[in-house]
């Protein structure tokens, strides 16, 4: 297989789950958005955030729609 079109050909005699499973593994294929740094700072913060919601300081979500629509209608 060495031309996109024998290569699409070959995709489209794939069963449902193969080609989920292909794209599966295209998907892993690809360089990562963000560097590894930039993922520890985020599941940082992300666990600090889940700490701070567990004891109670998080801001409820209703207040927070009602703060997004007064942004909006700015």
């Amino acid at each position: 297989m060495s031309t996109i079109t024998e290569i699409q050909a070959a995709i489209e005699k794939l069963s449902a789950n193969q080609k989920s499973a292909l794209a599966a593994w295209l998907q892993s294929q690809e360089e990562p958005i963000m560097s590894e740094a930039e993922e520890t700072a985020l599941l940082a913060r992300l666990d600090k955030a889940a700490a701070e919601l567990d004891a109670g300081k998080g801001v409820p979500a209703t207040r927070v729609r009602g703060q997004i629509r007064g942004w909006a209608g700015r």
